[in-house]
């Protein structure tokens, strides 16, 4: 639902709604967000990020590996994917696992 605004937080699981999805245009050789009217070119840590909101993953978990990976300060990590996935949280490009979703 494009209405659902969610709010996110460490402890959230985004995913990206049924109606969205990343792909890679092979033309343009570009990640992209497609959804209904609407294409959103994310930049490649964006990408990075959303190709890890499967639902399951909190977004702790998600800041975790980053800042493994990176080697990078947790806390200017988890700021930063935070207020990323906020913001496309708020375009409707991303929702929020339900607990039943088994």
């Amino acid at each position: 639902m494009a209405g659902r605004n969610i709010s996110v937080s460490e402890t959230s699981r985004p995913k990206l709604p049924r109606h969205t999805k990343l792909k890679f245009d092979e033309t343009r050789q570009v990640w992209v967000i497609l959804a209904p009217e609407r294409v959103l070119a994310p930049d490649e840590i964006a990408v990075e990020v959303l190709q890890l909101c499967d639902g399951v993953r909190s977004v702790a978990e998600m800041v975790d590996r980053l800042a493994e990976k990176y080697a990078a300060p947790r806390e200017a990590i988890a700021t930063d994917v935070v207020a990323m996935l906020q913001d496309l949280a708020d375009k409707g490009f991303l929702t929020e696992a339900r607990e039943s979703t088994a």
